[in-house]
């Protein structure tokens, strides 16, 4: 389930996104969040089953163009490989519905080529 972050998972969420090459340095991170929290057009989403939150998708909102543009998707290593990136992509589809089309940025596009392209499963 595509939960939106609340300041109570930042530590969940930290230790995801820096499982981002991008977002290896501490620093970096915490400007990342720091960004996720503050400003309307950037959203973080974290996925959940059960009680555990194994994924983080975050999104720019670029309300003139109408898309939604994935920056971050992570899943715990533990649990790649089993479908959740492309779970939290179609959760985050549903979500912007007509309003935003999701699309990808330069760090995101293979991984969201790869989902668009496996549509059947």
């Amino acid at each position: 389930m595509l939960i939106r972050f609340k300041k109570r998972f930042e530590k969940i969420a930290m230790g995801l996104l820096s499982f981002m090459p991008e977002e290896k340095e501490v620093s970096k991170l915490q400007d990342t969040i720091k960004e996720y929290e503050t400003n309307d057009v950037w959203q973080l989403f974290l996925w959940k089953e059960e009680e555990d939150v194994l994924g983080a998708i975050g999104v720019y909102l670029d309300k003139e163009s109408e898309t939604a543009v994935v920056q971050h998707i992570t899943v715990n290593p533990s649990h790649r490989n089993l479908g959740i990136g492309k779970k939290m992509v179609n959760a985050l589809k549903k979500h912007y519905g007509a309003t935003y089309e999701v699309l990808a940025n330069k760090q995101t596009e293979k991984f969201l080529q790869k989902c668009n392209a496996n549509t059947d499963e």
